[in-house]
């Protein structure tokens, strides 16, 4: 019984950190091997793109958002700014309005139909050849929609995603947490060998040909990649293009990711075929390590936690020392929860909990379309 124990104890180790540290080991080695990253990369490649901006009573920051679009270093002849207002009741459309000589266009949906309902009705009408997807809160830097579109130059890219670096009130940090940083460069391996798993909500673009109508509650910057893959095209990874957004407190990242793994799920058991070697091939593998074992990491929590209990009491004092230190784990972040202290493990406890009440609601049949600011 207890080789049994031991185990399931290690093997549910190895499977925590194989996401952030043995995928990306994998991925390393393999990129000296195979690369795609001979690309047509081309800073001259200039189609004509249209910038979606989907918001929801954005009466504090539309403006700014406006202002920072009709200021990126794009030919303005090529670049057309659509503001997707989804029901707004505040000062929103309004604002925007105000800009429609400079040839920003108001999209104005009612009732509150959904982010995702809204692009199924806005990316027809767009007239750009590349669609880049944004929001309202966040500020892009100025090159960036010229550096997303370069890498359509090769044909085979069919989306193409930034990434985002959060600011505070004391200025800009590079990233919200370790987990930011681990993505990005998660992102730039797969890129170089097959295609990058999902893109960042807030700043990534598509050929408008290979968009497809969404349901309701789909995901969109996993479900729109998942389409384009399907469709025999490519994601890559621009570590040029970013934009930047206000960090959002723990209560309001909680809330974000319980939300981001319930519609994640909905999107991976939509899209169960792609785990398929034989038809997707090494984005098979991606998918799985990337977003399945992440997915699954509060359970492993949970089994290493049972296993060293019954361990600590049967095996000796290794496992009695590992139970200290879980216990120690758990408790700093639950007195940074209260304020008290310094913990470096809160973060990582945080998304795993909101991650596994991300699977209850998702059991429970709980389906979101409509969103509302974050409070930051």
């Amino acid at each position: 019984m207890l080789p049994i124990v031991k185990f399931i104890f290690w093997f549910s180790v190895i499977l925590i950190f194989y996401p952030y540290i043995g995928y990306l080991l994998i991925l390393k080695v393999i990129s000296f091997f195979k690369s795609n990253n001979s690309i047509a990369d081309n800073k001259e490649f200039k189609p004509l793109v249209t910038l979606l901006i989907s918001a929801y009573n954005e009466e504090a920051v539309i403006e700014d958002k406006i202002l920072d679009s009709l200021d990126l270093n794009y030919p303005k002849e090529l670049l057309e700014i659509v503001v997707i207002s989804d029901g707004s009741d505040d000062k929103t459309n309004e604002l925007v309005m105000k800009y429609a000589d400079k040839g920003v266009v108001l999209r104005r949906y009612e009732g509150r139909i959904g982010k995702t309902a809204c692009l199924n009705k806005a990316v027809p009408l767009a007239e750009g050849e590349i669609i880049v997807f944004s929001d309202a809160n966040s500020r892009y830097d100025r090159e960036a929609i010229r550096e997303l579109v370069r890498s359509f130059a090769d044909k085979e890219v069919g989306f193409v995603t930034g990434f985002t670096r959060y600011t505070t009130d004391e200025g800009l940090i590079d990233s919200i947490s370790l987990y930011s940083r681990i993505e990005k460069i998660t992102k730039k391996l797969e890129s170089k060998i097959a295609s990058c798993v999902g893109a960042d909500g807030a700043i990534f673009a598509i050929r408008k040909p290979l968009y497809k109508l969404l349901n309701d509650y789909d995901i969109n910057d996993l479900v729109i990649p998942l389409n384009v893959i399907k469709q025999g095209y490519r994601g890559r990874f621009e570590d040029r293009a970013f934009c930047t957004e206000k960090a959002v407190s723990y209560r309001g990242e909680f809330n974000r990711q319980v939300r981001i793994t319930n519609r994640t799920l909905r999107a991976i058991f939509s899209n169960f075929s792609m785990l398929n070697p034989f038809k997707f091939k090494f984005f098979s593998f991606e998918l799985l390590s990337h977003k399945i074992c992440r997915f699954m990491a509060p359970f492993f929590m949970m089994i290493i936690f049972i296993t060293n209990l019954i361990l600590s009491f049967t095996d000796g004092y290794l496992y009695m020392l590992i139970l200290i230190g879980q216990a120690l784990f758990y408790l700093t972040a639950l007195l940074k929860h209260f304020g008290i202290g310094l913990s470096p493990f809160y973060t990582f406890t945080l998304v795993n909990t909101a991650i596994f009440w991300g699977w209850v609601r998702y059991f429970r049949g709980e389906t979101y379309t409509a969103w509302s600011p974050t409070q930051r």
